[in-house]
């Protein structure tokens, strides 16, 4: 493996650059990536096909696989994403406040870009283009380090990514792809002091344990998804296997995904015989001994099996679910705050007050009423694109978007003024 250390070097100066681009500027870039990725298309489709058949052959599971793969479909979308950044207002010079001292000083809090990035990640190589066009337009230059189970696929969006910025008239040095495949790429990255000054781990428990244990650079933490949904006494029970269902099957491979159900007691009776018909054939359930009697009849096509102890911190990224049976809020509050990752929780409930205590008590990045956890999504939220779903509480917490790639300084403007 060659070092990375050219490419650190080649990347803040790249970004010294990229900072004094106006927005109409890294616009027209933005535009000319989006051009390119279109024009593209083709030769990205079958270098993923590659990846994804590579994938199957290694024994990669489909709902992981699925996170894998681009089709025409999901181009549209990545391009559509980086036109919805284009649309977003320039983060970069923006005054998020501003007061005068008794001195007569004005002060003002500027935004400016966070500066040189680097973003290790997992498979779905829809990644490489939102962090990209995210960082662009934040004023940031961008390290992309995608797994080797995407590498074919991540090549040739770079390329066209470089291509299109150069013909946007940008600064096409300012995104960069470690593309060797090598481990040791991690750790040169995670030492990379007073070159990188972020970097953001965007994948599964081993990657974020490794990121944040070693790294002698800032690390803006993206968590895994062990989603909760609660479903509170008096709930409406219908639109609640619903929002399970969508919550669970939609892209069980996302973090977001539910992975528990927590059902009050007085609800089960109700839940359980629609929500096993709705999910069977499709999802493994792992139960209580409550909810399995409750479940009454098993539908064909059904397994369940007794849940463990181990299944209640389980990210499980695929057709399977877990449902304990709660004898109250308190308990459900409890148990989520116990076995969280602190990204997405839901309440289904009917009572405005229960619900305002779940919402204020449950210490996770996203907290939803009556809805699927599905929705945690810097796309949904109005981002155009997400780095990924920080659950850390310091800098950021949530999806993040341009404000996430942005710090700030302060502008201090004075008349001559001296202190005493």
């Amino acid at each position: 493996m060659n070092s990375l250390k050219p490419l650190f070097i080649s990347l803040k100066a790249a970004q010294t650059v990229l900072v004094q681009k106006s927005r109409l500027q890294k616009e027209a870039a933005l535009q000319g990536a989006a051009d390119a990725i279109d024009s593209y298309r083709g030769e990205i489709i079958k270098a993923n096909s590659v990846d994804v058949e590579k994938a199957r052959r290694d024994g990669m599971r489909e709902s992981l696989v699925d996170r894998l793969l681009l089709n025409d479909s999901r181009i549209d979308s990545i391009i559509e994403g980086i036109r919805t950044v284009i649309r977003l207002d320039d983060p970069v010079g923006r005054v998020k406040a501003g007061w005068k001292t008794p001195d007569g000083l004005l002060i003002e809090q500027v935004a400016v870009p966070l500066g040189t990035i680097a973003i290790i990640y997992e498979s779905r190589p829809n990644v490489t283009v939102d962090s990209f066009c995210l960082a662009y337009k934040a004023g940031c230059s961008i390290l992309l380090r995608g797994s080797s189970s995407a590498l074919n696929s991540n090549k040739v969006l770079v390329t066209a990514i470089k291509k299109g910025l150069e013909n946007g008239g940008g600064v096409p040095e300012s995104v960069e792809l470690a593309d060797s495949g090598d481990r040791n790429e991690i750790d040169e990255i995670l030492e990379a002091r007073g070159l990188i000054d972020a970097v953001l781990p965007r994948g599964g428990h081993e990657l974020i344990r490794r990121v944040t244990e070693n790294a002698r650079i800032p690390v803006i933490e993206t968590g895994e998804g062990n989603c909760h949904i609660y479903v509170d006494t008096g709930s409406d029970i219908p639109g609640a296997v619903d929002i399970i269902e969508n919550a669970k099957i939609q892209k069980p491979g996302a973090c977001n995904a539910v992975e528990t159900v927590l059902v009050h007691r007085d609800s089960l009776a109700a839940l359980m015989p629609l929500l096993v018909k709705r999910l069977a054939g499709r999802v493994e359930l792992h139960c209580d001994r409550a909810s399995t009697s409750a479940a009454g009849v098993f539908p064909e096509g059904l397994v369940i099996k007794a849940v463990t102890e181990e299944d209640w911190s389980t990210e499980f990224l695929d057709y399977i679910l877990a449902i304990k049976t709660v004898d109250s809020l308190d308990e459900a509050i409890n148990h989520i705050n116990k076995y969280s990752t602190r990204n997405s929780e839901a309440i289904l409930t009917r009572d405005i007050n229960r619900a305002q205590e779940f919402c204020t008590r449950v210490d996770s990045a996203c907290v939803y009423v009556n809805a699927s956890t599905r929705f945690t999504d810097g796309a949904v939220f109005g981002f155009g694109a997400e780095l990924g779903i920080s659950t850390q509480k310091f800098h950021v917490r949530g999806p993040m978007g341009l404000d996430a790639l942005t710090s700030v300084k302060y502008r201090i403007i004075g008349s001559g003024q001296i202190r005493a």
